[in-house]
Formats: structure tokens, C-alpha cells, sequence
């Protein structure tokens, strides 16, 4: 028996609200990053992915990796809202002495598979998960969640070749598509097209959908239809949320402080806002 389901649409919008308060309190960086990506971590936990937060290391559970490991704040808030953690200690994001360090962390926190935050490594490490898991001939699912400007990393591609050759069909990755990265657009840094195209050449089943669109990623994340892993290419837009924020490179390391905070809170809490 699985976890019970929160609805995806709330789910993301919890994330959100948790997201700008954590990084304001603890000072820290990726708020554009957290909120691109809170619709997918939101389809995961609410729709898609099989766990149990009071067994924690359930054999059948199925996997996620936060390769993107400096959206971290979204993870322990997502976690936090299906129950794997208190919600109050969210409070202590990025504080001394905090479990909840900035970017993903494990240890000591039920839910977390992985430590990430060097970028190129969650991919690589959950096609290992896949492989063994297929070897063992679970039905368990691996999930790994991507940036787009992580794809500059050679490591993913050694990973998606690997995977594609092993034919780890329960390997699903979803690129977090937000086409800005630290400095500047992905385009200008290190283009990535036709993205679409490299995957399905790469071997792997990929699908394209509105990342901000929980139905359409629901669809999108659904198993293998050809014995292959899937691919799944997530449109979404920075800052996802709060007017100020969306389409900015600012927000990757700029903490909303002050005025920022209280507009940004604002038009979280109005359901008004897509």
C-alpha cells in the first residue's frame, strides 16, 4: 500500500510558499530554481511516485534524485508536506547546526537518496539504481530530476548512453527545461538544441510537456512504452509564481529579502495565481 495522494496543484503551491520563506530566513541562493521546478516535485509526490513516509527504505518504494541539488529547499519542503519530516523544522534551512544544509543532503534526513549538489552526478548514480534494481527484476522505478544547464556536464551523457544500452526501462529523467542557468540563458551559455532530438538519438523514449502542467507530467512520466528508459523534456519558466521572479536570472542566487519577501508571499497565497 502506497502513500496516501495530496493533490499536485496544493502540493506545489505548499512548495512554493515553503521555498521563499526558507531561502529568505536561511539567506540562501536558487529560489528561481526551486519554483521551476515545484510542479514536477509536486506530480512526483502527488501522483506518480510509489512510498511510504513511515518506511522510509521500503524495498518497493520507488526512487527520486534531486540532481539539481541546489533546488534543495524544494525537496525538504515537498518531503516535509507527504511526511517524511516536521514541517517546523524547515525553519532551520540553511542555519547552523541544520540538517537541512542548501543544497540536497541525506544524512539524517528520511527520503533523500542522495547527496547532490555538484551537478552531473544524479543521473550517473540513478542509472546505477535502475541497473540494480532491474537486475534484482524490482518493479520499483528510478526518478531523476535534471537541470538544463547540467546537461553542459559530459558525465549525463556517459549515463544516458549507458542507460539506453542496459535498456533500464524504469529509468525515468525529467529535465527541469527553465532555459536559464547560473549566469545567463542556456542558449547563450551552452546551447542545448534541438534537445528533443539528441535524447531520441541517445536511444531513450522522450516525451515533451508544459512543466507547469500536472496533468500533462503525470502523462508524460508514465512507464516505458517500448522497453526503453523515458525522457521526459519540462518547459518551465523560472521563478515559476511570483511575477517578479519568472524569466530573471536574479533569482538564481538572490535570497528575496524585505519588501521582496512579503509581494512574493502575497501572490503565492493568492489562488489567483497560476
Amino acid at each position: 500500500m502506497g502513500a496516501p495522494r495530496l493533490d499536485p496543484e496544493q502540493l506545489a503551491r505548499r512548495v512554493r510558499l515553503h521555498a521563499v520563506q526558507m531561502t529568505s530566513r536561511g539567506r540562501s541562493s536558487h529560489v528561481g530554481s526551486i519554483l521551476s521546478c515545484a510542479d514536477i516535485l509536486a506530480t512526483l509526490y502527488g501522483a506518480v511516485m510509489e512510498y511510504r513516509p513511515s518506511e522510509p527504505k521500503w524495498e518497493g518504494r520507488d526512487r527520486f534524485i534531486m540532481s539539481k541539488g541546489h533546488a534543495g529547499a524544494g525537496v525538504y519542503a515537498t518531503l516535509a508536506e507527504v511526511g517524511f519530516l516536521s514541517k517546523e523544522v524547515l525553519e532551520t534551512h540553511c542555519r547552523n547546526g541544520s540538517t537541512l544544509c542548501g543544497h540536497v543532503a541525506t544524512h539524517g534526513i528520511p527520503g533523500v537518496e542522495f547527496s547532490t549538489g555538484s551537478l552531473g552526478h544524479g543521473l550517473p548514480v540513478g542509472a546505477g539504481m535502475a541497473f540494480a534494481l532491474q537486475a534484482k527484476r524490482s518493479e520499483s522505478r528510478t526518478f531523476v530530476l535534471l537541470s538544463d544547464g547540467e546537461l553542459d556536464e559530459g558525465s549525463n551523457w556517459e549515463a544516458f548512453l549507458f542507460a539506453a544500452h542496459h535498456r533500464l526501462e524504469r529509468l525515468c529523467v525529467i529535465v527541469d527545461y527553465n532555459k536559464i542557468q547560473s549566469l545567463a540563458p542556456v542558449s547563450e551559455t551552452l546551447a542545448l538544441e534541438p534537445l528533443v532530438d539528441k535524447l531520441v538519438a541517445f536511444g531513450w523514449e522522450t516525451r515533451e510537456c508544459d512543466g507547469h502542467d500536472h496533468a500533462a507530467l503525470n502523462t508524460a512520466m508514465r512507464r516505458s512504452s517500448t522497453g526503453r528508459p523515458v525522457a521526459v523534456v519540462a518547459h518551465t519558466i523560472k521563478g515559476r509564481g511570483v511575477s517578479f521572479m519568472e524569466h530573471s536570472v536574479l533569482w538564481h542566487y538572490r535570497s528575496p529579502q524585505g519588501d521582496e519577501l512579503e509581494a512574493a508571499l502575497r501572490e503565492l497565497q493568492d489562488p489567483s495565481h497560476a
